[in-house]
């Protein structure tokens, strides 16, 4: 292994957490945010925060959104993820103030594109997302919080209005120091193709999503 070596030949002390890199303005359809890109030091990754307004430290509202290439860039149906990042910045544009942070190396709850792929494959031939990423051999949701955490703890944020149907989400980010004042629902309205899903993330992944006795109907 290569080690990091810096000036006079001694070696730089290895980085770790997550070091704020860029603030750029970024005008989008839904408005315009300030985009912070991050690095997390200890993953690789690189991260983004778009912050619009001005957001406080209290009672932010918030979104953490998981990286979903094929929801977020295709619009996929298969799950509701592009829908519910448009969403989120909606809501935080007519707010008038708040974050969402775009996480990136989440894809598929943590797997990575193509093991989603590969589950996404096994989910048309009968098996839920939980049975697939396990036949696999795969964790079900091998996301962390942490980094996201430390991202609110640089822009200055204390306690947030989080945005979510996930309750693990909330618990990580508590556990984390970051103080979830409030959950605001954030509920997409079921497709067809996604039906079997979502109820597959309530009945195995506890997520909040009452509003799917709505179509209790579809098979």
């Amino acid at each position: 292994m290569t080690e990091n070596i810096g000036v006079l030949g001694k070696k730089s002390p290895r980085r770790s957490g997550v070091e704020r890199v860029v603030n750029a303005p970024l005008p989008t359809v839904y408005g315009k945010f300030q985009a912070i890109g991050y690095l997390d030091h200890d993953r690789g990754d690189e991260q983004v925060a778009l912050v619009y307004g001005d957001i406080g430290s209290d009672r932010v509202l918030t979104r953490l959104h998981s990286e979903c290439l094929t929801g977020d860039a295709f619009g996929s149906q298969h799950c509701e993820c592009g829908d519910q990042l448009a969403a989120a910045l909606r809501a935080v544009v007519t707010e008038g103030s708040g974050i969402v942070v775009y996480l990136r190396g989440h894809e598929g709850r943590g797997i990575g594109l193509l093991a989603k792929l590969r589950a996404m494959a096994l989910q048309a031939e009968g098996l839920d997302t939980v049975e697939a990423n396990l036949a696999l051999g795969l964790p079900v949701d091998a996301r962390d919080y942490g980094v996201a955490a430390g991202i609110l703890s640089d822009l200055g944020v204390r306690s947030v209005r989080l945005m979510s149907n996930n309750p693990r989400k909330r618990e990580s980010l508590v556990r984390h120091g970051i103080e979830v004042a409030e959950t605001v629902p954030l509920l997409i309205e079921p497709c067809e193709n996604n039906i079997t899903y979502l109820r597959t993330k309530r009945e195995r992944l506890d997520h909040v999503l009452p509003h799917l006795d709505a179509v209790a109907h579809w098979s």
